[in-house]
């Protein structure tokens, strides 16, 4: 009987902590969260867009500052005329910082003209990662 209980007791034990560690635990200070999207695969894109949300959902509103960083081919991305330029824009409003890689834009000749209305812009993508990074930044890659 008493071999029962304690098993069924860290059993408990073993469910509460798991518990715990699938909920974002709440800090004073908010998360910061880089995403980098450094390749041309639209589902990498979608993603990522996807993630962004998801975290501003998990840690509600003021909790949590994420950035999407686009560079390498992920710079088309940002293109006005790419498949998700709308989830791009509804990031954007939502308060999701996204900077696009000039470095990338010249490689692949793109102008200001030709991305998503208010992208930020960085010299960059990888450097303002790594500067993120260094500062206590979480950076994650889908």
């Amino acid at each position: 009987m008493m071999k029962k209980l304690s098993r069924a007791m860290l059993m408990l034990v073993c469910v509460l902590l798991g518990a715990c560690a699938l909920t974002p635990e709440r800090t004073s200070t908010p998360e910061r969260i880089v995403i980098q999207v450094s390749d041309d695969h639209k589902g990498t894109w979608g993603q990522a867009l996807n993630v962004a949300r998801n975290l501003q959902n998990a840690y509600g509103p003021g909790n949590a500052q994420i950035e999407v960083v686009a560079f390498g081919s992920g710079i088309n991305m940002l293109k006005a005329e790419s498949l998700v330029a709308s989830r791009v824009s509804d990031v954007l409003a939502a308060g999701v910082k996204v900077y696009a890689c000039e470095n990338s834009m010249k490689r692949f000749k793109l102008h200001r003209s030709d991305m998503v209305d208010k992208v930020n812009y960085v010299d960059a993508g990888i450097e303002h990662i790594i500067l993120r990074y260094r500062a206590g930044w979480f950076v994650d890659r889908p």
